[in-house]
Formats: C-alpha cells, structure tokens, sequence
C-alpha cells in the first residue's frame, strides 16, 4: 500500500517537473535578442535620453544588447560609466549605434541620421507633426522603416503615457519656473510664490484645466498660491475640481471674469492645447499690457503658437523676455528644463515596451497583440499607417490592421 503511494507521489512530482521545462523551452522560442540603440541627441537643447542605467540593466539581464553613443546620458547627469557598468556597450562612432535593429530616440532623428540607418530597422522617437517635413517622411519610407512615434502611444487606460507624464512633469515645474522670475534675483517683484500667516497669497491664473493645468494648479495650491483655473469645457473643469477640491477656482472663458483676474494677478500660465494645428490665442495684446508690472507669463503652449498675442520662442539659454514690463517666459521644451526626472518618467514606458517586443517574439506580434502600441505606429514596411500624415502630404495610406493580418 505504502509503496503504491509512493510511487504514485513519484509520477505526480515526474509530470510537475517535465511542466516547468516544456514552458521554458516554449519561452524561450519565443524569446527574441534585440540589439538597441542610443544614439546621442543633437536637437538643440534636448537633455534627456530615452533609458536610463537601471532600464539598460533590466534589458541586459532579459538578454538583449544595448549600445549607446558616448555622452548620449550628460545632459540628464547619466555618465558613459554609469551605463557600462549596467552592461551597455558605450561606442564613439555614431555608425556603430546606427547599426542596431531598434533605435530609440527623443527627437526625430535628422536627415543625415535617417541616412545612417538600415533597411528594416525600427525607430521609436517622438514625430513632432508640426514641424514635419515630407522629405523626412519619404527617407524612412524608402528605406522600410517600422516607426513608432510616441506622441501617440497609449497604455492599459488609453491614455497617451508619454504626453500625460510629460503634461505632469511640465505642469509642477511651471510653477517653480514662476517662483524663480517673481524673486528679486531674477528682476522680478520679490514675492515668495504662496503665503502664509499675515501675507496675502500670491494670485496665479492659469489657462487650460488639462493634464499641464490640474499639475500646475496642485502644485500652486500646496505651496499656499490662490489658484484660479479657466477652461472652455465644464467636463474638465469639473474633473479638475474633483481631483483638487474645493480650494481652487473655476470659471469657463468669459471675457469680463478673465480679463479681470489677468490684470490683478502675479503670475499666468496657458496651457491651452489644440488636437490639431495651432492653439487658440486667447489673451491679447491689449489686456497683457494692463497687466501689473513685472508679473509672470509663462506660455507652455509656445510649442503650438502661444495663447498669449505677445508671445515669441525663447530657449534655456534666453529663456525670458520683457513686453509691457511683464515677463514672459515661452520655452517651448519645458520637460528638457529637469531631464534627468523626464528620463525617468520616459524610460518607465519605453522599457517595458521593449523587454515586451524580445518575449513576444517581434515588434509585430506586440503591435498586434497591444492596440495601444499599434496606434503609435505610423510606418510598416515602407507603407504609411498614418492616416492624419496621408492627408497632410497627399500620400498613399495603408491600414495597419490589414497590413498585420496578412503578415499573419
């Protein structure tokens, strides 16, 4: 009796065993070994890098190959030894990055650097619509690039991750930007941004109660700022109020309500964004020049026009300009300002989706399999899979969907 059962014991742990190896042999079938690469930005002033050390790490240890350009990580304080010492290869030769099966990039690579790149590589990288040439489009096209931009690329929730960590990044930093022009170190009126016991608050008035908005807003809030928010849209005003509570004020876009609260407060910030072309210019000439002088404007909406009228591009180096005696600060690359923080937010999704192309055997099979991912793709094969880029330059579009169940 006892031995039977022994036996049978034996046969149970014999068929538990053989499990666990017939799922490895499968895992690793599907496995794939990429070879990634970082390619050093030469966009003016983009300081972040699409993966940190720690990411680079966990792509190693998962079996992939990372090349990155040397001096790719020192605008976000990440040095050549931090990466090899996680694995990475660190190479001097821009050509030798180039050569890898997957490149990803912050800024679109240039025309020289599409030159570089191999027939059948995937690039991820951001696409920046507004400043698209055709030509651009044409040299990946001819040379059958897969190209994901990730201004579109969507998570579980469908939401637009590297917009919306971006959005909060640019956000909470908009407000230390004002804290800094409204010191007297700065030539500005030599107010402490907040309040506190005796003090009047400091009056911040910001335009757009989106992702940008609601962080802006949290943060003035928390540091005792009175905090007025005007929206077009009563949805996002009322998710605006819900998040924050009842401390913040809200009002849709009535000329009177916000002239008034322009002209007597310390500091504006427009995060209006358009879904398409240029953001609406809300705030005129006229109106900024009653403003009281030496208060702040900071257009974070510089990137699609600017809602102010009196709005013009500046940069890290120059960031502000004075008009009316108000100043104004329209850097339209905000996230780059604290790079080593937007490397991180950026790496949290860009990693992930790479450790998914190397298990699930392929970039095709995540793009199918995650329909987040296959709307960021806008090239397959050398076919347009972007039908909003089909229409801008008059170019043949395939449907992506179609495209991947033939490849099926």
């Amino acid at each position: 009796m006892a031995t039977g059962l022994r036996e049978g014991m034996a046969a149970i742990a014999q068929k538990g065993l053989v499990q666990p190896k017939e799922a490895m042999s499968e895992t690793q079938q599907k496995n794939n070994s990429l070879y990634i690469g970082i390619p050093k930005e030469i966009s003016f002033q983009e300081n972040r890098i699409a993966l940190t050390p720690l990411s680079v790490a966990l792509l190693v240890h998962n079996g992939h190959k990372v090349i990155i350009e040397s001096g790719a990580g020192v605008g976000a304080n990440f040095s050549d030894n931090d990466y090899s010492e996680q694995g990475a290869i660190i190479s001097f030769n821009k050509k030798d990055v180039f050569d890898a099966d997957i490149l990803v990039k912050i800024a679109p690579p240039t025309i020289e650097e599409v030159g570089l790149m191999h027939k059948g590589q995937t690039l991820i990288s951001a696409l920046q619509m507004g400043e698209l040439k055709e030509s651009y489009l044409k040299a990946l096209l001819n040379k059958k690039i897969n190209a994901l931009c990730f201004e579109n690329l969507r998570d579980e929730g469908n939401i637009l991750s590297v917009v919306r960590a971006m959005s909060e990044i640019v956000g909470a930093t908009s407000i230390f930007i004002a804290a800094e022009y409204l010191s007297n170190v700065t030539g500005g009126k030599g107010l402490m941004l907040g309040g506190f016991t005796g003090v009047p608050p400091t009056e911040i008035v910001i335009l757009g109660a989106g992702t940008v908005g609601e962080y802006a807003a949290r943060t003035a809030l928390s540091l005792g700022a009175e905090v007025k928010v005007f929206d077009s849209s009563i949805y996002r005003l009322r998710r605006l109020q819900n998040n924050l509570g009842s401390r913040v004020f809200t009002s849709v876009m009535q000329p009177i309500v916000l002239e008034k609260a322009i002209v007597t407060c310390d500091v504006v910030i427009g995060a209006i964004r358009a879904s398409h072309g240029r953001s609406p210019c809300i705030i005129m000439e006229e109106t900024v020049s009653r403003m009281k002088p030496n208060s702040v404007v900071i257009d974070v909406s510089i990137d699609q026009g600017g809602c102010f009228e009196t709005s013009k591009v500046t940069n890290h180096k120059d960031p502000v300009f004075r008009k009316y005696d108000v100043i104004h600060y329209c850097v339209p690359n905000i996230a780059s300002r604290v790079p080593r923080t937007a490397s991180y937010a950026l790496t949290n999704i860009f990693s992930p989706i790479l450790v998914d192309i190397g298990d699930m055997g392929g970039l095709m099979n995540v793009v199918w399999n995650k329909p987040g991912i296959r709307e960021a793709l806008y090239i397959y094969q050398g076919h347009l899979t972007n039908k909003d880029l089909a229409s801008m330059f008059n170019l043949p579009f395939k449907d992506i969907e179609l495209l991947v169940a033939a490849n099926q």
